[in-house]
This record gives C-alpha cells, sequence and structure tokens, in this order.
C-alpha cells in the first residue's frame, strides 16, 4: 500500500479494527465457551479469581472491549464505503482483516500467555507451550502472512461521481454491498457471542447475578421448566436439566449472567471443585 494512497489507508484501517475485534470474538467464542480450555485470568490463582462469577465478569469485560474496537472498524468501515470502488478495495480490506486477526493471536500470547500469564491456550494441558505455540502459527502468523500478500491497496485516484450513467450509482451499490457482507460477518460473530453454548436436550449451567436469592433462583428455572440437579452453596451458580435446551437462553432476561450447555457445565463445576479444594 503506497503510503500517499488515502483510499488504501482508509480501508487498512477499517480492516485491521474489523480483524482485531473479530480474533478477539473468535477466541471468546471458541475458547472460553465452547472447548472451555480457559479463561480470561484462569491462570492467575488469587483466592478471589476462584470465584466463577470474578472469572465470568472478567470474561464480559473482555468482550465488552471486542465490541468497542469492532463498532470503531464499521465505523471506519462505513466511511471508507466508496473506495470499494476502486479495483483492489477489497482485497486491500481483506488482507489488513487478516493482519488484524493474526495481530491478535499474536499480542495475545505474547502478553496473555507469556508475559503476564493470565491463562494458556489449554490451561489443563501437560505441555502448555506446544499448544500455545501451534495455536501462534495457525491462526496468528499464518493469517498475518497471508494478509501481508494481499495488503496492496486500491491503485489511486477517486470514486466516480456524478448522475445516472457515469458509474457512480454501481459504483456505490458495490461499496454498500461489500460493507453490509463484512458488517454481518463481524455483528454475526458479536450476536453469538452472547448465545449458549449449544441448543441440544441436556444438562445447563447457569450463573445468576448477585442479589437473588436461591428462592428466587428456582422460581426463574421452573418458568422455563428446568429441574435442578446441583447448586452451590451460594445459590447463584445452578446445573439444571432441560428437554428443550434452546429454551435456555430466555435465562438471560430473569437475570442469568451466563448460560452454557453440558460441556461448558462440567468445565465451571470443575473450576469450583478445583476452587472448593485449594
Amino acid at each position: 500500500m503506497p503510503p500517499d494512497n488515502n483510499a488504501g489507508k482508509a480501508l487498512a484501517w477499517a480492516g485491521g479494527f474489523l480483524g482485531f475485534g473479530f480474533g478477539g470474538f473468535f477466541d471468546g467464542i471458541l475458547l472460553h465457551q465452547v472447548l472451555q480450555w480457559h479463561h480470561l485470568l484462569s491462570g492467575l490463582r488469587s483466592p478471589a479469581l476462584q470465584d466463577i462469577r470474578m472469572q465470568i465478569l472478567a470474561d464480559g469485560v473482555f468482550h465488552a472491549l471486542m465490541y468497542a474496537i469492532a463498532a470503531v472498524g464499521l465505523w471506519k468501515l462505513w466511511k471508507s464505503r466508496r473506495f470499494f470502488a476502486l479495483s483492489g478495495g477489497g482485497r486491500c480490506l481483506w488482507g489488513f482483516f487478516l493482519l488484524g486477526f493474526g495481530l491478535w493471536h499474536l499480542v495475545d500470547a505474547v502478553f496473555s500467555h507469556w508475559l503476564l500469564g493470565l491463562h494458556r491456550i489449554r490451561d489443563a494441558s501437560a505441555m502448555p507451550l506446544a499448544w500455545d505455540a501451534t495455536w501462534l502459527v495457525l491462526f496468528g502468523l499464518l493469517p498475518m502472512w497471508i494478509g501481508w500478500q494481499r495488503r496492496h491497496g486500491p491503485a489511486g485516484g477517486d470514486p466516480p461521481e456524478g448522475g445516472p450513467g457515469s458509474g457512480a450509482e454501481g459504483h456505490r451499490g458495490a461499496g454498500y454491498g461489500r460493507v453490509a457482507a463484512v458488517a454481518l460477518v463481524v455483528g454475526g460473530a458479536a450476536l453469538l457471542s452472547l448465545q449458549p453454548a449449544g441448543r441440544e436436550s441436556g444438562e445447563v449451567v447457569v450463573l445468576f447475578r448477585p442479589g437473588i436469592s436461591a428462592a428466587s433462583a428456582m422460581d426463574r428455572l421452573a418458568a422455563v421448566d428446568a429441574r435442578v440437579v446441583w447448586a452451590d452453596r451460594s445459590g447463584a451458580l445452578w446445573a439444571v436439566r432441560m428437554d428443550d435446551a434452546g429454551r435456555a437462553g430466555q435465562l438471560y432476561a430473569r437475570g442469568a449472567m451466563l448460560v452454557s450447555t453440558s460441556r461448558v457445565s462440567l468445565g465451571c463445576l470443575s473450576w469450583m471443585a478445583a476452587g472448593s479444594q485449594g
């Protein structure tokens, strides 16, 4: 991308912010919620962090930051939408999107894994460094290399302007369509980060916010036909069984901070058990 290429710079900033935010969503959805390999602060053994609610709070702050970064990227994408009319505009955007995506994983590996020790890719592994390095290569260095090859922006000039027959309307339409496509991808990832980790029938773990009594929590669970399997002594964390786990998401409107299916339930219960033994 030539340094004086304003079109390329605009698309580069948009793609970089979007890619970085998407990298955070990818990490949070896959590793925090679906696979349950780590929480943001699961590598820290402070007594206060043995409470799963603190881990969920930290994950929530992390996701809020990713929302902010993605929002900046979408705003910059909208501001630069007219440059999609130039040849190579889409290639430049996706190139810097991949650079941002890979940069997220590079920053996460260096700072979160190795310098600060906040967590590892797979906390329970006997070889955490091997997991860290493999993940960094696959989702950090490789996307950055591909993005670097595709980073060159539009050849220059301004997109066409004018009335009918000038080609401006067609170019604007193409630009709007590409902006909408990127926004749907990033927005879909953001919405997915709010959803329960699965929809199948089975066990569901529910974490209610502070201030909700055990009796009130039971009433809220009964409202969605959830049958209690287990509850912790605080009355905040519940394992329940539901015939239709698709209704579990309704618990967010009833005061739940976290709603996840059985695979995540086991991870949370294991964390609580480890904390009680420490």
